[in-house]
């Protein structure tokens, strides 16, 4: 361990992954590549299908390629490390590596929030104001909010891992997960975390609590248009195109809450732990499937494109 510019004496982390349980690694490993398998295959299926086929050319269509590109970053950058740990004696990675691994797991997963925000204006505008819709949901509109969701998000992971690398790190280095996580990381520092605690907090404020507060006051908005439809059918097809989007921002928020609406002094590596494996394996593998099941347009694209699925 030398000093170097970056002003820490630890040149590499220990993740610990799930060392303390030896006897199920095997077990989980088996489950690790079998998640990763079908969340690579099916989101980048699903990619293809918006792709190529110009039926789903639209709005909604638009931002869910963008979620499944956002998932396929979320699990990418953690999965290959993870299971490799699994079968590792040491699970170690560099400090380069390890903020790599956070500026890329930051990014995606704060993107997907602002991204499932997002498309719950675009139902919002969808079924409460039918007639506007294409006028509200322009392709420059949604253009200019897909690059303010990427910009802001990189803007808001650089400031996060440019305030992580200016702490110093002078031992232990064994992390308490399986990926280099914030919480972890700042009870492993020898220096000051007050202005990292402060970005945490303001982070969390505007990512889960404000985006959770606007996606909340959109579905008010749209089961209330929902309720005053008069025929049945027209309910049922409106509630058929957002039911999936709210099951996946339940699942979603309902493991970021548990994750990280806590102060870091009170941080738990077995709750953490749990979602983590939630957020960055189970969801990227759901999300496309809950998309995939529940929507007759996207499963006519995969079939139109891949023969197999007709069968």
């Amino acid at each position: 361990m030398n000093l170097n510019l970056n002003h820490t004496l630890v040149t590499e982390f220990i993740l610990q992954g799930f060392s303390e349980h030896p006897e199920y690694q095997l077990l989980l490993f088996s489950c690790f590549l079998s998640l990763y398998s079908v969340a690579l295959t099916s989101n980048v299926l699903i990619i293809l299908a918006i792709t190529f086929n110009p039926g789903l050319h639209t709005p909604m269509y638009f931002f869910l390629f963008n979620l499944a590109t956002m998932d396929i970053i979320c699990t990418s950058s953690i999965m290959p490390k993870a299971m490799k740990g699994l079968l590792s004696d040491k699970n170690s990675i560099s400090y380069g590596g390890c903020m790599a691994q956070l500026y890329f797991l930051t990014w995606s997963a704060s993107s997907e929030l602002l991204l499932l925000t997002v498309m719950a204006y675009d139902r919002y505008a969808a079924i409460c104001h039918p007639l506007h819709y294409s006028t509200m949901m322009s392709k420059a509109f949604c253009s200019v909010l897909l690059a303010g969701v990427w910009m802001l998000c990189a803007f808001n992971t650089a400031i996060h891992t440019g305030l992580m690398m200016l702490l110093n790190f002078c031992g232990p280095n064994v992390i308490t997960h399986f990926f280099c996580e914030v919480p972890p990381l700042l009870l492993l520092s020898c220096s000051s975390t007050y202005v990292n605690s402060v970005m945490i907090v303001l982070a969390d404020a505007f990512y889960g609590i404000l985006n959770f507060l606007m996606t909340i006051v959109s579905y008010v908005f749209i089961i209330s248009s929902i309720l005053k439809m008069q025929t049945s059918e027209g309910k049922q097809k409106a509630f058929s195109t957002c039911s999936s989007h709210l099951i996946v921002v339940c699942m979603y928020y309902s493991a970021v809450f548990y994750a990280y609406l806590s102060p870091v002094s009170s941080y738990s590596a077995e709750k953490s732990k749990l979602a983590g494996v939630l957020y960055t394996m189970l969801s990227p593998t759901l999300n496309p499937l809950i998309y995939t099941l529940r929507n007759k347009e996207v499963k006519a694209a995969l079939r139109k494109l891949f023969p197999f699925f007709r069968n």
